[in-house]
């Protein structure tokens, strides 16, 4: 993903605290961020933080409510309705369009594995996973409704979906498989034709 931009209901400075969280979990990593390493980036003291977020675990669930709110605007911005194009659109969106780079990657996966432990966070990436989940099994289902699909099950398609992209992301983030990403579109591509587009 690109560095956070404009365009929010969120106010400027939760914004900016947003970008001073991409750089510090960037420049960092989950393990080695800290308030004061955000409140470094974002240029302010770690008060100007708290007046917003009282604690790290609530800044965390708060910027990855904000990336699923980005990921939903550059979905929302394709307006095509044809449902085997906006399949292509979301998985493009899950495994190509990175916008970004691996350190990024990387610390998303460290807190992750933070999830069993933290509830905030945890509850969090439930709420992005199954919203993400939401709009595959959405285009799936249209596209069964129009004939595009033959699928019997759409969620069954959709979690097999899901479980290819969150595969390659640990993969590419853990294991520095340059590909992954790349491989598992392919994957997902031929499991879309052969499977959902089965004759």
């Amino acid at each position: 993903m690109a560095e956070p931009s404009d365009g929010d209901e969120r106010s400027e400075s939760e914004l900016e605290i947003m970008r001073a969280t991409y750089r510090a979990l960037c420049d960092h990593g989950y393990a080695n961020m800290t308030m004061q390493t955000i409140a470094e980036e974002y240029g302010k003291s770690t008060a100007a933080i708290h007046y917003y977020y009282d604690t790290k675990d609530d800044l965390l669930a708060a910027f990855l409510s904000f990336l699923l709110d980005k990921f939903i605007d550059r979905v929302h911005e394709v307006e095509t309705t044809a449902p085997k194009e906006r399949l292509d659109l979301l998985l493009d969106r899950l495994l190509t369009d990175r916008e970004g780079n691996r350190d990024f990657m990387v610390a998303m996966l460290e807190m992750r594995a933070q999830a069993p432990y933290n509830d905030a966070v945890r509850e969090q990436f439930q709420r992005n996973d199954e919203y993400i989940c939401y709009l595959l099994k959405t285009v799936i289902a249209d596209g069964a409704d129009s004939g595009v699909f033959t699928v019997e099950d759409p969620n069954h398609a959709a979690e097999a979906l899901m479980l290819i992209v969150d595969g390659a992301r640990t993969r590419y983030a853990s294991l520095e498989e340059e590909n992954a990403l790349e491989e598992a579109r392919e994957t997902a591509r031929e499991y879309v034709e052969s499977v959902l587009m089965e004759e």
